[in-house]
């Protein structure tokens, strides 16, 4: 999600001064000589070696279907069922928090937690300040409207578009549609709030979470305009600061996972093949036309027909 950026820890540097005492160091020495009390006992590095992990993992919690608040305000989605899993997968005992998205990245890099998994995509800008797993999911862009709306893709000049900030999708429309009058939001509930109450005409969003919302009352006036974007920042990855050991043992983990088949478990009971490397994939293996809609910008979409066409696909490979 974010191409967030931060600086660099600042590091306090530490002048040790030395004390010479020569008499109590020459006691100290004898006794060090006579008494070797003060080596690591065996098997002491081996039972801490083998300690449980406790790793502090952050999110942000209104990116619905991937990380959210119930009723009662616990967290639950995809990426925390996954996250928890792989967590049970190393033993170690995980505790999920939720931050704000524009704070994800610099409070990692600050060590206020160890990992963030946030439907943060991989991004160079991003890679310049953290470290990445390997991707656990892969999604595309899409525009959404209200229907009956002749807005597209292919027009967005001085049309005011929501996005959230420091995400793909707002990156697309800084890069690509410069022209449009772009309006960013800290979270993506708080922009599809401005586009349904008109004061903006569209929306461009993660195509997992915008048509999640499709579903909803509140979304059920909207649908997706043209084409979904596909970019080369697609990939979602677990973000941790650079050089850290913990990025090896959750790329570990979750390649044990999906040797499993837990990983497919857990992401087909969210979205099938809605990821849209797998559907790609499956309508490539099965000779289906389209496995996601990639129509002209001229031709609108409904969020379930997407769904059952992603489906299809994915039944043609069973």
């Amino acid at each position: 999600m974010t191409i967030s950026m931060t600086s660099s820890l600042k590091h306090k540097s530490l002048k040790s001064k030395a004390f010479w005492l020569a008499p109590l160091s020459a006691a100290v020495l004898m006794l060090a000589g006579c008494n070797n009390s003060s080596a690591p006992e065996e098997g002491a590095a081996d039972t801490q070696a083998d300690a449980p992990l406790n790793i502090k993992i952050a999110t942000e919690s209104s990116y619905k279907p991937f990380s959210y608040t119930d009723a009662d305000g616990k967290l639950i989605g995809y990426e925390i069922e996954l996250v928890d899993t792989l967590c049970a997968q190393m033993q170690a005992k995980c505790d999920v928090i939720s931050q704000d998205w524009d704070g994800l990245i610099p409070g990692l890099n600050a060590q206020k937690f160890d990992a963030v998994i946030a439907g943060m995509t991989i991004t160079p800008e991003r890679q310049e300040v953290v470290e990445f797993s390997d991707p656990y999911f892969h999604t595309g862009i899409i525009l959404i409207g209200k229907k009956g709306d002749d807005v597209s893709v292919a027009d967005l000049k001085g049309q005011p578009i929501a996005s959230q900030r420091s995400t793909v999708a707002s990156q697309y429309l800084q890069d690509e549609h410069a022209d449009a009058d772009i309006k960013l939001y800290d979270t993506q509930d708080n922009a599809y709030l401005d586009l349904t109450s008109g004061r903006v005409r569209a929306m461009m969003s993660d195509k997992v979470t915008g048509m999640d919302w499709l579903k909803t009352d509140a979304g059920k006036d909207y649908e997706i305009k043209g084409q979904e974007i596909i970019t080369d920042q697609d990939a979602m990855g677990i973000a941790f600061r650079k050089g850290d050991p913990l990025i090896a043992k959750f790329n570990k983990a979750l390649a044990e996972l999906k040797e499993k088949g837990t990983y497919d478990q857990i992401t087909g009971s969210y979205f099938g093949t809605s990821s849209t490397a797998a559907a790609q994939k499956a309508a490539a293996t099965a000779g289906v036309e389209k496995a996601v809609v990639v129509e002209g910008d001229d031709t609108n979409v409904d969020a379930n027909a997407v769904i059952a066409n992603e489906e299809q696909a994915e039944a043609a490979t069973n």
